[in-house]
């Protein structure tokens, strides 16, 4: 049998962590029991281990520790603030909190890859990393403060994808995800009584016209070639029903994969904003809030996670990605230090119970958690293998 083969004791194991973390999810930065779990299982396997990095990372180490070849894998931790109603015998027990993307796939499948490589003879170190608040706050970004990437050479993570079968990784080089910012527009107007609309400035009016207006920016002065996406999210205003209210808000989301697109979408969207004062006597002000930079896989890295792909579930069921993902996700952060791949782990579920990420009735087939492990242990160790040759060719992140 091959190390990397995942046996049944080894997917029951998997698949039980998998349940427990679900059932118990915890938001960005708040994954105290997740973190306190994930130890107890490095302890059942033993490899050493730094808890508690801004609270609720972990950093563990498998390997020679004299040996400078190390390579990362990473998993995230947090949950999302929604209610659950898949239905599963396993559903959360936190009210208002869910893992609706995954993410207790993720740390089992890094869970299980670690059993693997603790029973092989590694060529170097892999550091794996389970990360708090991917999905609000940028945990990668406070991992590597703390330590996650020192002496790393390169880095491997995936995530699961109900659009890609079990059995099935998607592995592409360049870029995969999209620039991810934010917005907040406070639009100030005069309030007064609903009957008499001549006496005020009508902020929800303005707002509204505004929510219209900024889509014309994708359509009328960006390059239809080039992915963009504005999206208002989040509109308040008002206090009752008979009045008309003296300040709205919107708040959104802007998608790029263009570096040169980032900068004109803010510059029209500020623009659009200053002229509803003109146009309807209303104050405004806008707030741009920066958020994950793309994920532009390494291409030298890329060839050894699709080989490693191609060994796990055979070279017809690897596949690539026709056009990035209007996604954000913050393993970017690592790839500006080091270069690295981030893969997609097919988790589709059959029939119509097949429900996007995010969604409150979202899940994914736990087959994926036995192929994401032996994909990920494999990946590290050829990564391994090969990587002072990527270095030396001068692969960059």
């Amino acid at each position: 049998m091959s190390y990397f083969t995942v046996s049944d004791t080894l997917y029951s194991w998997m698949v039980e962590i998998r349940r427990h973390i679900h059932m118990y999810p915890e938001l960005s930065f708040q994954e105290k029991q997740t973190g306190a779990f994930i130890c107890s299982k490095l302890d059942e396997l033993g490899i050493p281990y730094r808890s508690e990095i801004g609270g609720s990372g972990v950093l563990a180490t498998v390997g020679h520790g004299e040996n400078t070849r190390c390579v990362a894998l990473r998993a995230d931790m947090d949950a999302l603030p929604l209610h659950e109603n898949t239905g599963l015998v396993f559903s959360s027990k936190n009210p208002g909190v869910m893992h609706a993307c995954g993410h207790d796939g993720h740390i089992a499948i890094l869970l299980g890859a670690a059993s693997l490589l603790k029973e092989m003879d590694l060529p170097g170190r892999v550091r794996l990393i389970f990360q708090p608040a991917e999905e609000d706050g940028g945990g990668a970004r406070m991992m590597i403060r703390n330590g996650a990437l020192e002496g790393v050479k390169a880095i491997i993570g995936g995530h699961l994808d109900r659009h890609f079968a079990v059995g099935e990784i998607a592995v592409q080089p360049g870029l995969i995800c999209a620039f991810t910012d934010g917005f907040r527009i406070e639009i100030r107007g005069k309030g007064g009584h609903a009957a008499k609309p001549h006496e005020t400035v009508d902020s929800i009016v303005v707002a509204s016209l505004l929510v219209m207006s900024i889509q014309t920016l994708v359509s009328r002065e960006i390059n239809p070639s080039l992915p963009t996406v504005i999206t208002v999210g989040k509109f308040s205003g008002g206090t009752a029903s008979n009045v008309i209210a003296d300040k709205a808000v919107l708040e959104g989301t802007i998608r790029t994969t263009d570096r040169g697109v980032r900068e004109s979408i803010k510059k029209g969207l500020a623009r659009m904003v200053r002229a509803m004062e003109d146009l309807y006597n209303a104050k405004t002000e806008i707030l741009f809030i920066e958020g994950y930079p793309p994920i532009e896989n390494d291409p030298q890295i890329c060839r050894l996670a699709r080989s490693a792909a191609e060994k796990t579930v055979g070279a017809d069921r690897v596949k690539g990605l026709p056009y990035p993902s209007m996604g954000g996700e913050d393993f970017s952060f690592y790839l500006e230090d080091v270069p690295g791949c981030f893969v997609r782990l097919g988790g589709g579920l059959e029939g119509p119970v097949n429900a996007p990420a995010h969604s409150p009735c979202f899940d994914f087939d736990e087959k994926a958690l036995a192929i994401g492990a032996s994909f990920m242990a494999r990946a590290a160790f050829e990564t391994l293998l090969n990587i002072e040759q990527v270095v030396e060719t001068g692969a960059t992140p």
